[in-house]
């Protein structure tokens, strides 16, 4: 494939994603997956910051979603049920993405500086669906709680929805964690 095709972004994290389920996150070098997405390394540090950014440049883009969706949620709703309602919502930005998702998974499940990456970045949305309730007019520790559950819920949901035989509603798995959530709070 020429280096004038389209997708240039979406070819290099296909390559990315390839090489680290075939080699290894470690052992796959920027030159080999620019090589395998038929194009050249200054290409792809024009897209991703370093070869992780591959694995994590969804966040902003979730994060936005997240906000934005609590940021709509009707006024007199409860802060957890503003985030249920916002962590359920981003099941329509993983819609055919199961096997991605998964594999994606995988490769930050196999190394420990992914692992912690991974961590820095749900503390990030956590960081900012607080913030986004704070400006609702929610105080803390309310906003914090509430946030932090949300987190910890779509973690869990996730884990769930990869693991699972492909049922494409990451939403359903989120709402069922809630109702968990719900339960394990009012002491059943």
């Amino acid at each position: 494939m020429g280096r004038w095709e389209p997708n240039a972004r979406g070819r290099l994290a296909q390559a990315a994603i390839e090489l680290y389920v075939e080699r290894g996150y470690e052992q796959t070098t920027v030159a080999e997956i620019a090589k395998r997405a038929g194009l050249t390394e200054r290409t792809f540090f024009r897209h991703f910051a370093d070869k992780r950014e591959v694995l994590f440049s969804g966040s902003g883009s979730l994060r936005d979603h997240l906000v934005n969706a609590v940021d709509a949620a009707p006024d007199s709703a409860a802060p957890i049920d503003v985030i249920a309602g916002a962590v359920a919502s981003v099941g329509v930005l993983f819609h055919e993405r199961h096997e991605s998702a998964r594999q994606r998974q995988a490769v930050i499940a196999a190394n420990a500086e992914l692992r912690e990456r991974e961590l820095i970045k749900l503390a990030s949305l956590s960081a900012a669906l607080a913030d986004a309730l704070r400006r609702r007019g929610v105080p803390d520790p309310a906003a914090s709680l509430a946030a932090e559950a949300g987190i910890a819920v779509f973690k869990i949901a996730f884990e769930r929805w990869i693991s699972g035989t492909g049922e494409p509603d990451l939403s359903r798995f989120v709402r069922e964690a809630f109702d968990e959530l719900k339960a394990v709070t009012a002491g059943r």
